[in-house]
């Protein structure tokens, strides 16, 4: 398990909250049906950012607990849920021990979006078997697919945050590389059951301001690391992209996936 540092996603919260793209109704609707949800019961958002995800599950729990390891996250997910008035969900901040150091409670669902590649994967699913209720489940979700081939707009970006950010994919203190055994492989060495749906495919449309926001929110994307050159990075990246599209929207389609991970 590599130790990314406690600033990994330092800075990034504002444009975590703004920029992210929300997730589709099919999966709320989907997670709904697959775990019977009407309102009872617990539910955990391990690595809930600022708690888009998190928010809206509010009227199918009478409790909900959000944890993500960057204090400013959580402050985010607060303000948010206080404008939206969502009061039946309690923040932390700090990983799943910290909070069951001094909870024991358990629950009917758990949901781990875009963050389990960060996480000890084989020793969260470990302590999550014992949180977990019979019946209930670990939901896994994540629209990374490697064998997907980037559009044109998209293999620009990258080249140009290769050019400006370096060519090594920062990661807090360290570089990132993806995990070598897949999400799917982990739960099905774990006491879980493994179930792999795929949902619909959406389209997401992005402007250049949001390709941007969406870049700053990431951990190599972090916006300090362009240190002077935020201007710069962002007058060329603006210019490349209306050269491949001078209205200046771009438009892609999302394959999510759920692996779930069922306590029978």
């Amino acid at each position: 398990m590599v130790n990314y540092g406690r600033e990994l996603f330092k800075g990034t919260a504002t444009y975590y909250a703004r920029y992210r793209p929300m997730y589709p109704s099919s999966l709320i609707r989907f997670l709904v049906y697959k775990f019977s949800l009407d309102g009872s019961g617990r539910m955990l958002d391990l690595g809930c950012g600022t708690g888009q995800l998190t928010c809206r599950f509010s009227d199918w729990f009478d409790e909900i607990v959000g944890i993500d390891m960057e204090p400013e996250m959580i402050e985010e997910a607060k303000r948010i849920s206080t404008e939206t008035r969502v009061e039946n969900i309690d923040w932390y901040i700090g990983e799943l021990d910290t909070y069951t150091d001094n909870f024991k409670q358990t629950f009917r669902l758990v949901t781990i979006a875009k963050a389990f590649h960060w996480m000890d994967r084989e020793k969260v699913l470990a302590d999550l078997y014992e949180l977990v209720d019979n019946g209930g489940g670990v939901a896994i979700i994540d629209h990374y697919n490697p064998s997907q081939e980037p559009l044109r707009w998209q293999k620009k970006v990258t080249s140009l945050v290769k050019q400006w950010y370096g060519a090594e994919r920062r990661a807090g203190k360290t570089t990132y590389n993806h995990p070598k055994m897949t999400h799917e492989e982990v739960v099905s060495q774990s006491n879980f059951e493994l179930e792999i749906h795929k949902l619909p495919a959406y389209e997401q449309k992005w402007t250049i301001a949001s390709i941007l926001g969406n870049l700053y929110s990431t951990s190599y994307g972090n916006k300090r690391f362009l240190g002077e050159n935020v201007k710069a990075f962002e007058d060329n990246l603006k210019d490349e992209l209306l050269k491949i599209n001078p209205t200046g929207i771009f438009k892609e389609q999302i394959d999510l996936s759920v692996i779930l991970a069922l306590k029978k």
